[in-house]
C-alpha cells in the first residue's frame, strides 16, 4: 500500500464537505475521482498531499498514512516552473542528481588520465548508480515525453516564459511524468490537450509503473484509463470497480437494489408500528408490542437513494422540416484577421450536409474549427460557396457565450428574448436546466461558465431550430448536465453540426466526422470509434514503414561492411545462424501481425464491442501482440547491427 486515508472529515463555513471518507491506494491502482463541482474532490487531494489538514474530533479521525517508499507527484504543485529556463533546461532539472553524477564522473576520468587513481572506487560506484537509474538516456526520455505532449524540437530552446497558460500546463505534466513518482495525482490533466496528445497520455499512463489518482470530467479518458472509480456525493465517498462505464452501471444497479430494500423495510416498519399502536395499551398483548418496539428501535434504517443533483431536462424540438439537402460548402477558405494581418489557416474546405445528419468537426487546436462554424453562418468573410437550402432555422451555441448580455440578470436575459412568457414560465424553463434559487437573479456576467451554458440551452429550447450548430457544448458542465445534453442531442431528430474535444460526446452523437487539417479537410463517413480505429491503423502502418526503412538501411550498411571485411569460417557460421534467426523473427512478425489483423476485425463486431469485458480482453491481447512485434523488431535491429 502506498497511502491511505481513514475517517477524513472537513467543514467549510459550517458545511460538511467530507464525511468520514476512507480511501486506500495500492501500488498499481488507477483511480478516477468524480463528483459534482464543489463536492470536495480537490479538498481530498490537498489533504492527501498534506497542504490541507482534516478536521479531527476523536483519535480515530483524520488518519493519513503515507508509506516510506511513497513519492507523490501532484500536478497542482508543479505550477512553479522557472520562467527563465528553456524547455530543455527545465526538463533536465528533473535529472539534476544524474547530471551531477555524470559531471563528477568526467572529473574522475581526467584525474585518472593524469595518473591519480585515488577516486577509482568512487568512479565504479557512480558508474553503477548511473546505469541502474538509466542515467545516460535522460535526453531520450525528455524528447519522447515532450514529443508525446505536443512539443516540437524547435520548442526545446524556447524559454518557458514565452508559452501560453495551456502550454505551461502541458510542460508541468511533462516534467511530472519525467519525475516518475510512484503515486501520480492529476487534477483535470486533459484540459488544453488535443486528441492526439490525450491519446498519447492515456497510453502512457496505462503502462505507468506507479499508481495514478486522477480527477477528470473526461469520461472517455476515465473509461480507457481507470481500474476503479471513486464518487464523492453529499460528502460520502463510494468506490466502484472498473471503468467509468462500469461505474455508471453499478451505481444504477445499486440504486435499484437499495430502492427495493428501502421499500421493503418501510413496509415492514409500517406493519410493526401499526401492531405496536394497536396492542401496546392492551394488557394481553403489551409484551408482544414491546418486543416489536424493541425490534423497531434496533433496526438499522436503510436510506432511500437520493442523488445530490437533479438531472436537467433538456429537449430540443422543431416544427418545420427542411429539404433532404441542407447545406453545401464548396472551396471555402478558413482565414482569420483582417487586411495585411489576415492569415489563411486552410485554403479549401468542401462538404455537404443532409437532413438528420449529426456531424462532428474535429482537428488540432487553432486549426479553425470554431471559425468554420461562424463562416457557414455567414458571420465572417470567406472565399467559395456556402449555400443553405430553404426552410432552415439555425440555433447556435457559441462557445464563449458572447451572444448573452452580461449586464442583465439570468431571468431578464431570457425574458428579453421572449417577452410574452410569464415570470412563472421563465422560472420553469430555467429550472429545467437546473438554474434555480438565487442564481436566476444574478447578472449573467457573474455566474459560472457552466451556468451560462445552461442559460444558452434554455434559450435554444425556445428557438425550435431544425439545425443545431454547437461549439464545444459540454465545456464547463458537470457530469450530470453533460449526460443530459448528450441525451437531448441523441433524441433530437434534426440536423446537428458540432465542434467538440469531448470524445464521449463524439462517440455517442456523431455519425459523420469532418477532420480539419492544414492541407484541407477530410470527411469520414463513420463515427468516432471507427475513426480512432482507422487512425491507429494508419499510425501503426507508418511505424511499420519507418521500422522497415530503418531495417533496410541497417541491412545495406551491414552488407557493405561485411563485403569490406575479412570473414573467417567462424564468422560465416555465426553469420548464417544470425540470418537464420532473423528469418525466423521476420516470419514470426508476419504471423503476429496476422493475429492482430484478425483481432482488429473481431472487435468491430457488435457481439464483441457491446461486451465490455470481452472487448477489454481482445484489446489487451492486441496490446500484448504489438509488444511482441516491437520486441522482435528490436531483436532484428540488434542482430543486423
Amino acid at each position: 500500500m502506498l497511502a491511505s486515508l481513514t475517517n477524513i472529515n472537513k467543514f467549510y463555513n459550517g458545511r460538511q464537505v467530507l464525511n468520514n471518507v476512507s480511501l486506500s491506494i495500492d501500488e498499481h491502482d488507477c483511480i478516477g475521482l468524480v463528483g459534482n463541482n464543489g463536492c470536495g474532490k480537490s479538498t481530498l487531494l490537498k489533504i492527501l498531499t498534506g497542504s490541507v489538514e482534516p478536521d479531527r474530533f476523536t483519535e480515530r479521525d483524520g488518519i493519513i498514512s503515507i508509506a516510506s517508499k511513497t513519492t507523490i507527484g501532484y500536478l497542482e504543485q508543479m505550477g512553479g516552473l522557472n520562467s527563465d529556463n528553456t524547455v530543455l533546461e527545465e526538463m533536465r532539472s528533473v535529472f539534476r542528481p544524474v547530471l551531477d553524477a555524470i559531471d563528477r564522473l568526467r572529473e574522475i576520468e581526467k584525474e585518472i588520465q593524469a595518473g591519480d587513481n585515488s577516486s577509482a572506487d568512487e568512479y565504479q560506484q557512480l558508474s553503477s548508480w548511473i546505469e541502474t537509474n538509466d542515467g545516460y538516456n535522460y535526453d531520450v526520455k525528455i524528447r519522447m515525453i515532450l514529443n508525446g505532449m505536443g512539443f516540437t524540437e524547435d520548442d526545446l530552446g524556447r524559454t518557458v516564459e514565452g508559452f501560453s497558460g495551456g502550454e505551461k500546463t502541458r510542460l508541468c505534466i511533462s516534467r511530472l511524468l519525467l519525475e516518475e513518482p510512484n503515486l501520480l495525482i492529476l487534477d483535470e490533466p486533459t484540459n488544453h490537450l488535443d486528441f492526439r496528445t490525450i491519446m498519447w497520455l492515456e497510453d502512457y499512463l496505462r503502462s505507468y509503473r506507479g499508481a495514478v489518482l486522477v480527477v477528470s470530467h473526461d469520461r472517455y479518458f476515465l473509461d480507457r484509463l481507470c481500474t476503479s472509480i471513486c464518487e464523492i456525493e453529499r460528502g460520502v465517498l463510494k468506490r466502484y470497480k472498473g471503468s467509468y462505464t462500469a461505474f455508471i452501471r453499478q451505481r444504477e444497479e445499486n440504486d435499484t437494489r437499495q430502492e427495493k430494500e428501502y421499500e421493503m423495510q418501510q413496509k415492514q416498519i409500517a406493519q410493526l408500528e401499526t401492531f405496536v399502536a394497536k396492542n401496546l395499551v392492551r394488557a394481553s398483548t403489551t409484551k408482544r408490542a414491546q418486543a416489536r418496539q424493541k425490534q423497531l428501535d434496533k433496526m438499522e434504517r436503510i436510506e432511500r437513494p437520493v442523488h445530490e443533483t437533479k438531472f436537467a431536462k433538456i429537449h430540443f424540438t422543431y416544427a418545420m422540416e427542411p429539404p433532404i439537402d441542407v447545406l453545401k460548402v464548396k472551396d471555402v477558405d478558413i482565414s482569420v484577421g483582417e487586411g495585411l494581418g489576415r492569415k489563411t489557416l486552410i485554403d479549401s474546405v468542401s462538404f455537404n450536409v443532409r437532413r438528420g445528419e449529426k456531424i462532428g468537426i474535429i482537428g488540432d487546436n487553432g486549426i479553425g474549427k470554431s471559425t468554420l462554424l461562424r463562416i457557414i453562418q455567414e458571420q465572417l468573410s470567406h472565399k467559395g460557396i456556402v449555400q443553405w437550402n430553404s426552410n432552415v432555422k439555425i440555433s447556435y451555441f457559441e462557445q464563449e457565450n458572447r451572444n448573452l448580455n452580461k449586464e442583465l440578470t439570468v431571468m431578464e436575459e431570457l425574458h428579453s428574448r421572449y417577452p410574452l412568457m410569464t415570470e412563472l414560465e421563465i422560472r420553469s424553463q430555467l429550472a429545467q436546466v437546473r438554474l434555480i434559487g438565487e442564481n436566476v437573479f444574478k447578472e449573467v456576467g457573474v455566474i459560472s461558465g457552466g451556468e451560462r451554458a445552461k442559460l444558452c440551452f434554455a434559450i435554444m429550447m425556445n428557438e425550435h431550430g431544425n439545425v443545431l450548430i454547437l461549439d464545444e457544448p459540454t465545456n464547463h458542465l458537470d457530469l450530470a448536465t453533460k449526460e443530459a445534453i448528450e441525451q437531448a442531442l441523441e433524441e433530437y431528430t434534426g440536423t446537428i453540426i458540432f465542434v467538440s474535444h469531448d470524445r464521449y460526446l463524439l462517440s455517442r452523437i456523431a455519425d459523420r466526422l469532418i477532420e480539419l487539417k492544414e492541407d484541407g479537410c477530410r470527411c469520414h463517413d463513420y463515427g468516432f470509434e471507427k475513426y480512432l480505429e482507422v487512425l491507429r491503423g494508419e499510425e501503426e502502418e507508418q511505424k511499420r514503414a519507418e521500422d522497415a526503412e530503418k531495417f533496410r538501411r541497417n541491412a545495406e550498411a551491414a552488407k557493405t561492411k561485411a563485403e569490406n571485411s575479412y570473414r573467417s569460417k567462424q564468422q560465416r557460421s555465426a553469420d548464417a545462424k544470425r540470418k537464420q534467426e532473423m528469418s525466423r523473427l521476420e516470419k514470426e512478425i508476419d504471423e503476429l501481425q496476422a493475429q492482430i489483423d484478425a483481432l482488429s476485425e473481431e472487435i468491430t463486431h457488435e457481439e464483441v464491442y457491446s461486451d465490455y469485458e470481452l472487448m477489454n480482453s481482445k484489446c489487451a491481447e492486441i496490446d500484448e501482440l504489438k509488444k511482441r512485434i516491437d520486441d522482435d523488431f528490436d531483436k532484428l535491429i540488434e542482430l543486423d547491427e
